[in-house]
């Protein structure tokens, strides 16, 4: 297949975060205070006039409305000429789709027609080059179009994006069935002198386009094919309404008054008609009631009816997964879960999977028992806990946990109490120094051009290192808007590609708009050029979505956006996947940064969590936006105990939909009597600390198993090896989260490869342990037994 998954990096943690976040306060008009100078030893890097000024720029683009307006004036002169959305030269309007879209296609029509004429040996050789870039140009329309449609605030853009998006995908799963690309490619890889020239990325491209073309049915017999093309559509169709219709079975409970006690009152009030308070039981009403309601009785209803989907949610779901387990028969696997796990995951096989699944519930267990203990013991001190006071019920869970999270919260019950250590601008810029210090780059300011961003609240960053100068170009568009996602989400708008003297030559002997060939080559967009090499690189562009609240503007005001804890690790999460973009500049783009093995994407994101919560790290941002007193390190303390002693059981979870995804894509379904209800509580009742009741089929809310189909453990296992690393390589020193030698060594090991080495390759390298490299089984089981604490 020509064009790997176009959807931005919006995983469970990304949203499970945002869904935790509080409200900020507002703060009453003072004037920002100026942090006080880092001392030496918390500015390497830092030490330039340019770059500390840069430094301070950071911070007021995002704290200071007025320093931003001021600074991006020039930009929003209607006399200035747009330069195009993200300096795309086609976009400067929604017509300009349609121009940069045919232009594409004429381009990949030309590479189509090159591809299907070789017969020499040297150009044989070049197929896995010109088959990436023209995977390449695929992904300029599709992915830039995918953020345009998904994000832009002009309805005219929107629509044109999703036209250059229809038109594109349907040429590319043209070109996905076209049987001369998959059997040239075929070929040169079966000449032996043709393979033996080709680097390490070059053979890895050819086998993972060979891989896409199988899946994409190329090789099966006509009638196989149309079926096959039939389910890929029923299993698109099925999934979205799946995805985006589940609803549950009772919509809607009364009870009276009297009886939620506990509610907190202001929901309460709200929710109250004539002595009866109404609960939508898939909204958030539900699960706060579950959390504060006094009357056991009540929580129970509540929950049954919150864990039930309806019966037309229950068969989209079943229909998806016999559709999927059906493709994968025709394809010549035992089960979808064998189709999708194959040589492209670290995993391997669903039986490796289960080793991880299994040994981390091993090793979770006590842990688990542990927390549900203080549970009972609560629940016993409880004169309203209702019947058997010595178990918890699964409607007891969350009441019980927020008592016992409340009695440790002391001065941490203030909402804002970590927020006002934590301005938008100051955790940019804790960001950029703590990269600085530990690979080398930086993030640097630069006034957009005219047309170059979709709205005005968008900063423009580019990241810069101290010894290859721009590496990518970043833009954060982190402000609340009316009409806007409230999802976090990294999108590659573009990914790091080697661009050929052929292609530069070509632009020069066709007619274009642009000033050089270079910029015809690039479409306007960002690029780098190596003197020493003479080789040309189009620049990783990424786009980093957030919905904090914008600060205020005012003659007397200038407080900034001050974010909760909670904000700080979904934006460290965030910019963990644009780490891996900035650095994982490979020559292909088909293993460029985040286009890497599924179940190896989240680790540099869940890695860079553990860095927002590190007193090493905290010291380079973390003052009081009025006072600059640093951030008190017992509260800290406090707070990250607080999330600690709730994981085990968060974790529990995780696993039990982890199970539940490779149950569901097993042949299971391919039985006559498969019912996915009975699948869900025969895995519950099996491995749940907690029984799941009898009645409920929550299955139906699963809204993740269309996206993350087999592949659900991801996060798991992602969480488990990225807290190896931090414990093995930035743990070991008092200051080793800060340290150049430990960011090098897993710079070198991990994120410079992008896709372009095997997962397990990586984690052998930058832990040192040579036991890991070949995968398998065993090593699947080994990272389970590390847990994910």
């Amino acid at each position: 297949m020509l064009k790997r998954a176009p959807s931005p990096w919006t995983c469970s943690r990304c949203l499970s975060l945002q869904r935790q976040r509080r409200f900020n306060s507002t703060i009453a008009t003072h004037d920002l205070v100026q942090p006080s100078p880092l001392p030496p030893s918390r500015l390497q890097g830092l030490g330039t006039p340019g770059a500390d000024h840069d430094d301070r720029t950071l911070r007021k683009i995002f704290d200071s409305q007025a320093f931003w307006k001021e600074y991006s004036k020039p930009v929003f002169k209607p006399s200035r000429k747009s330069a195009g959305l993200v300096n795309n030269h086609y976009l400067t309007r929604p017509e300009g789709f349609k121009h940069f879209t045919e232009n594409t296609l004429s381009k990949c029509e030309r590479i189509v027609e090159k591809v299907v004429a070789v017969n020499t040996m040297e150009e044989y050789k070049q197929l896995p080059r010109i088959l990436d870039r023209l995977s390449d140009l695929l992904c300029r329309v599709i992915d830039l179009a995918d953020f345009v449609r998904a994000t832009h605030p002009d309805r005219y853009m929107q629509a044109a994006a999703s036209q250059a998006y229809v038109t594109m995908f349907h040429y590319m799963n043209r070109l996905n069935t076209t049987p001369q690309l998959n059997e040239q490619l075929k070929k040169a890889e079966g000449i032996p002198d043709v393979y033996q020239s080709w680097t390490e990325p070059e053979r890895l491209v050819a086998q993972i386009l060979i891989r896409d073309f199988s899946k994409s049915a190329i090789d099966l017999p006509t009638a196989s094919r149309d079926r096959f093309v039939q389910l890929s559509n029923e299993i698109s169709e099925v999934g979205i309404e799946f995805t985006e219709n589940g609803a549950p079975e009772t919509p809607y409970l009364s009870f009276e008054s009297s009886k939620m006690k506990g509610l907190e009152p202001s929901m309460a009030r709200a929710l109250s008609k004539w002595g009866q308070i109404k609960i939508a039981t898939a909204d958030t009403p539900a699960q706060m009631a579950l959390r504060f309601v006094e009357d056991p009785d009540v929580r129970r209803e509540i929950y049954m009816a919150s864990r039930t989907a309806d019966k037309p949610s229950i068969r989209r779901l079943e229909k998806l997964l016999k559709c999927r387990a059906e493709i994968a028969k025709l394809s010549g696997f035992e089960s979808y879960g064998h189709m999708t796990l194959g040589e492209d995951k670290m995993a391997k096989s669903p039986e490796a999977v289960n080793q991880f699944l299994n040994a981390l519930v091993k090793g979770n267990h006590r842990k688990v028992q542990d927390e549900l203990q203080e549970l009972i013991e609560l629940k016993k001190s409880d004169a309203r806990s209702g019947n058997f006071p010595g178990s918890i019920n699964a409607w007891d869970k969350l009441y019980y946990t927020h008592q016992m999270v409340s009695s440790m919260h002391t001065k941490l019950r203030t909402q804002d109490f970590f927020s006002a250590y934590f301005s938008l601008g100051t955790v940019m810029q804790g960001l950029s120094r703590l990269y600085n210090r530990l690979y080398g780059i930086r993030l640097v300011p630069k006034e957009p051009a005219p047309g170059e961003t979709w709205n005005n609240d968008v900063r423009r960053l580019d990241v810069i290192s101290d010894t290859d100068g721009q590496i990518a170009v970043l833009y954060c568009d982190l402000f609340s808007r009316p009409g806007k996602t409230p999802n976090p989400a990294h999108f590659t708008l573009r990914c790091s590609r080697e661009l050929s003297n052929a292609e530069i030559v070509e632009a020069s002997e066709t007619t274009h708009p642009f000033a050089s060939p270079i910029e015809a080559a690039t479409d306007g967009m960002s690029y780098t050029h190596n003197a020493t090499t003479n080789t040309y690189f189009q620049l990783p562009t990424i786009a980093l979505i957030c919905d904090f609240p914008r600060p205020p503007l005012s003659a007397t005001t200038s407080a900034p956006t001050l974010l909760t804890f909670n904000d700080v690790r979904t934006l460290f999460h965030e910019m963990g996947h644009g780490l891996h973009s900035f650095l994982g500049r490979t020559s292909f783009q088909n293993v460029a940064g985040t286009r890497c093995a599924t179940d190896f994407a989240e680790l540099p994101s869940v890695l860079n969590e553990h860095f927002a919560s590190d007193p090493a790290v905290l010291a380079l941002f973390a003052r009081h936006w009025e006072t600059d007193a640093p951030l008190p390190l017992s509260a800290l303390e406090q707070r990250i105990a607080i999330d600690e002693r709730t994981q085990p059981s968060e974790t529990e979870s995780q696993i039990l939909l982890a199970m539940l995804d490779q149950a569901y894509h097993s042949p299971l379904p391919l039985a006559p009597s498969f019912n996915s209800t009975k699948t869900y509580h025969d895995i519950y009742n099996a491995h749940a600390s907690v029984p799941e009741p009898q009645g409920t089929a929550w299955q139906g809310f699963f809204g993740h198993l269309y996206g993350y189909g087999a592949t659900y453990y991801s996060y798991l296992f992602d969480r488990a090896i990225a807290a190896k690393m931090w414990s093995e390589v930035f743990q070991q020193t008092p200051d080793g989260s800060v340290s150049r030698e430990n960011g090098e060594r897993y710079k070198e090991e991990v994120l410079k490869w992008g896709g372009g080495r095997d997962g397990w390759k990586c984690v052998a390298g930058v832990l040192r342990d040579e036991r890991l490299a070949e995968g398998g089984e065993e090593a699947m089981k080994e990272v389970g037994r590390w847990g994910v604490m």
